[in-house]
């Protein structure tokens, strides 16, 4: 596979992906977890899951399925019931990452649309509340996943890698469970997603009109509003991760309309026709990207975080420069 373009592609991405994913998402971690950041515990609640879930991905995803199957094809992780749970652990993860993503979008909305709701809503307890809920659902769908794969191929009775049996295509109920999954995860969050920020768009306009009608009839019309700004700052940071996801995903959401409606096969093994391969195989790549994204989107939209970083990039080059300074203290 490394011989081909195509191979050397995947080859070189995605150990790309992770050597920028993991410290990233790391980094996102630590800074929110100190608290230094001026953001309120329930927020800082999301935006931490959101950074566990986009590492856990990674290393899932990226690097035990891809990386590992890419370079160590026959290691312990490719024999079938072992690469079965793998997908599960993928598929779980992922669905996590994602509805994280969209009740963080909700209790954004609820905190700037919602005042009465706000104080009941919008606490630790009920963020801790909602991600476990989230994620315990995700779980419990995913796990059907592990009875859709075969194996590929039995040498010396050691059944080798997956490959989805020909009954997922054919029968009814899983057509049901594939469609259900991919209704839950992308398409019912993109709904979600676009529906709630055109609403808390919708209500932050409205609000920053009324604001500057009161400041002009007040005459104060040329003075800074930090409120609005705040507001204009809050926008930004939910179209940038939302957004983003959504453009992500797309691909990976064209595939399988492709899948169902024109009566194909996913890729397995090297049953594969090329254009088939390369449609699945781009929109899992943009998939992953997106567990790279949002540390980027925190240093480019919050001044807080940029400071932090830059703390954390400085003590560490100093303690490079000077560990004996450092272990002293």
């Amino acid at each position: 596979m490394h011989g081909t373009p195509k191979g050397l592609v995947f080859a070189l991405y995605y150990p790309i992906i992770a050597a920028i994913g993991v410290p990233a998402n790391l980094a996102v971690i630590v800074i929110f977890c100190r608290g230094r950041c001026g953001l309120s515990r329930c927020i800082t609640y999301y935006l931490v899951s959101m950074a566990v879930t986009d590492l856990l991905v990674i290393i899932t995803a990226v690097i035990l399925n891809r990386i590992v199957g890419i370079y160590f094809p026959f290691s312990f992780l490719s024999i079938t019931p072992v690469c079965s749970l793998s997908f599960v652990l993928i598929y779980w993860i992922r669905d996590c990452s994602v509805w994280v993503t969209v009740v963080f979008t909700f209790d954004r909305f609820v905190a700037i649309c919602c005042y009465k709701l706000k104080t009941k809503y919008c606490t630790e307890k009920t963020a801790a509340a909602v991600i476990g809920t989230v994620c315990g659902v995700s779980c419990f769908k995913n796990t059907f996943w592990y009875f859709i794969y075969e194996p590929l191929y039995t040498i010396m009775n050691i059944t080798w890698f997956c490959k989805i049996k020909l009954i997922f295509y054919t029968s009814p109920a899983w057509a049901a469970f594939d469609w259900i999954h991919r209704i839950s995860t992308p398409c019912l969050p993109f709904i979600l997603i676009l529906l709630l920020n055109a609403l808390t768009v919708s209500h932050i306009s409205m609000a920053i009109r009324t604001r500057r009608r009161l400041q002009i009839c007040s005459n104060v019309g040329n003075q800074r509003d930090p409120e609005a700004e705040s507001r204009r700052k809050s926008i930004v940071l939910l179209f940038c991760i939302s957004g983003s996801l959504i453009l992500l995903w797309l691909l990976f959401l064209i595939t399988f309309l492709y899948v169902r409606i024109a009566k194909v096969s996913y890729f397995s093994g090297s049953n594969f026709s090329e254009s088939n391969f390369i449609l699945e195989e781009s929109g899992f790549m943009l998939q992953l990207l997106s567990s790279c994204i949002n540390p980027f989107i925190y240093a480019g939209t919050q001044r807080k975080f940029r400071d932090e970083l830059r703390n954390g990039l400085k003590y560490q080059l100093n303690l490079i420069a000077n560990p004996f300074k450092y272990c002293k203290s």
